[in-house]
């Protein structure tokens, strides 16, 4: 048994919030982990992992990975993996890079998700120069409706010749 850091009464060393006023216990692990590799690429670690496993109503700000490798609820990175991803490759939620893939997925280059948006998008709904999806909107389109040229040859290259099975049996 240990004392509440807020009210003073006895709870479990193995509670995570006091049952008397609902306060965190520090070391519980609710705060969230991180880790921090000592190698370093650039001034920024190689790895730097950053969870915050916050408590309903508990308030604590959200750590924020940035390394080379970056994993958290918000991750920058070369490769950002999280909630929010912001970098190079970005895997997450909502992510914006070079590449990336999520939910709201905005790259660069390339961009895939439920709502991809990049010079190559393919989602849901995809928004870019080339674009595949079941709303696609773009220069050159492959979707339900439309089967541009350019996009098919494109996403052949990509996902390779199983896509052309889709198109309407030339005349």
């Amino acid at each position: 048994m240990i004392p509440c850091s807020e009210c003073g009464k006895m709870l479990s060393e193995k509670a995570f919030i006091c049952p008397q006023c609902g306060a965190p216990v520090r070391g519980s692990g609710i705060f969230g982990l991180e880790y921090r590799s000592k190698t370093t690429i650039g001034g920024w670690p190689l790895v730097h992992i950053a969870l915050n496993r916050r408590g309903v109503g508990l308030g604590q700000p959200i750590q924020i990975a940035k390394g080379v490798i970056a994993i958290g609820d918000v991750a920058i990175g070369l490769l950002a993996i999280g909630g929010v991803a912001l970098g190079g490759i970005t895997i997450g939620g909502a992510s914006l890079g070079l590449a990336a893939l999520g939910g709201l997925a905005i790259g660069v280059f390339i961009a895939a998700g439920g709502l991809a948006i990049g010079l190559i998008a393919l989602g849901g709904a995809a928004v870019g120069f080339y674009a595949m999806g079941g709303a696609a909107f773009g220069k050159h389109v492959f979707s339900q409706y439309r089967h541009d040229p350019a996009a098919v040859e494109l996403f052949s290259r990509i996902l390779g010749d199983g896509i052309k099975r889709h198109l309407p049996p030339t005349p």
